[in-house]
Formats: C-alpha cells, sequence, structure tokens
C-alpha cells in the first residue's frame, strides 16, 4: 500500500531532522518547501493541514493561479524556475523569495517593487551554458547589484546537482560559492539547495532551504 501523504511528510521531516543532527546542525535551521508544480490546489491545502506553509512552483503562471486561488491561506510561495524579465514584476505580486535570479536585467524588473523581497543568485554547477544561472565568476557582480538597491533583499545561493557530478562535491561547491557571495553581502548566509534525491548530501553541506516535490507530493500528475 502506498503510503499517505500524512505519512510521507512525516518520513521525509524525519529524514530531514535524521540528516541535520549527523551533520551537527539543528533541524530547525532548515525550511522545507514542497514543490507543487502540476498538482492541484487541493494538494496545497491537504499539506497546509499537515503544517506546510512553504510552497514552491517553477512556472509562473502556475504560480500565479494558484497563490490566487489560494489567498485565504498563510502560505508563503517560492518561485523556484526560470523566470522571463518581463514576467518579473508580475512574480512579484505573489512570490515571497525568488530563488532563481541569475542576471542583472532580473535584477533591475524585480527591483523597485511596493514591498521587500527575497531572493537567492542561482549558479549554474555545470558546463552547459543552456541550463539556468549565473555562471559563478558573475556572482560578486550579480550580488552588488542585488546589494544595491533598496527592496531586495539577498538571501544567498541556489542551485541544483548536475546529474553527472556526485551530489554533495557539487554541493560542496556551492557553499564555497556562497562564501564568496558573502565577502561582498555578509548577511547572504542562506543556501537553497537539495531536492528529494539529494537533500541529505545537500544538508551535509550547510543547505538552509531544501526544494522536495516528488518524495512529499508523489509522482506528478499528467499534463493535459
Amino acid at each position: 500500500m502506498e503510503p499517505s501523504l500524512a505519512e510521507r511528510v512525516e518520513r521525509v521531516g524525519s529524514e530531514i531532522s535524521d540528516a541535520a543532527r549527523s551533520a551537527g546542525r539543528s533541524p530547525d535551521e532548515l525550511t522545507l518547501i514542497v514543490v507543487t508544480k502540476y498538482h492541484p490546489v487541493e494538494l496545497v491545502r491537504d499539506l497546509h493541514a499537515l503544517g506546510i506553509r512553504d510552497f514552491g512552483e517553477n512556472r509562473h503562471q502556475e504560480a500565479r493561479e494558484k497563490a490566487a486561488e489560494l489567498a485565504d491561506l498563510d502560505l508563503n510561495w517560492h518561485f523556484v524556475g526560470q523566470l522571463q524579465t518581463k514576467k518579473a514584476r508580475q512574480a512579484r505580486e505573489y512570490a515571497t523569495v525568488i530563488h532563481s535570479v541569475d542576471r542583472q536585467e532580473l535584477v533591475d524588473k524585480l527591483a523597485g517593487g511596493e514591498h521587500p523581497l527575497d531572493v537567492f543568485l542561482q549558479v549554474n554547477l555545470t558546463d552547459d551554458p543552456a541550463r539556468g544561472g549565473a555562471h559563478p565568476d558573475q556572482l560578486v557582480e550579480l550580488a552588488e547589484r542585488v546589494a544595491a538597491t533598496d527592496d531586495l533583499r539577498l538571501l544567498g545561493v541556489m542551485a541544483v546537482a548536475p546529474l553527472d557530478e556526485e551530489p554533495r562535491a557539487a554541493f560542496a561547491r556551492l557553499r564555497a560559492l556562497g562564501d564568496r557571495v558573502r565577502t561582498v553581502v555578509p548577511e547572504a548566509r542562506w543556501m537553497s539547495a537539495g531536492m528529494s534525491n539529494d537533500f541529505r548530501e545537500a544538508i551535509a553541506e550547510g543547505a538552509t532551504h531544501l526544494r522536495i516535490g516528488t518524495a512529499i507530493t508523489g509522482l506528478r500528475p499528467p499534463r493535459d
């Protein structure tokens, strides 16, 4: 029998706590973000009833529609996908945190909103320029650009581990890049890393925000 949603939430929570303690860290340092891409709003409501408050989406249109439909709940929406510059202002209306800032044009479009916005700089840890994220050599300049705004708060760095690399080694590189960013923005101490298959390795390397989907939500429903 497949485990229930409540059982999956409890199991992942226990695994996160165990991984944190194994790394000499407190589970309280970690934010669990449940990624609900392609899942219906009913699942978000069910997860909210189980105590989940942070949700991730990586498609702007879907994220905006869910945020509007679930406005009666106390939710934090994390935008974790690639964000088109022309959609930046719209994303700002519902997102609590944007994890995928990877270019100066996007920083400029996100700046100047009606309320402060938390952001992560996304780093491309691969050699493929088509993948999302800034080149590591661009991070310091991007961090300075964010710091120069009045209403963007830089939380830290974000990345997805490459498929052809051991996850912990990739996250160790991300951690070092986060140290580099802190030379210009000392308060940017957080790290968004780790998904369903590699969150334990991410925790071991200092991740603070975990973006977990299928381990909790189950397989994504078929798209129309």
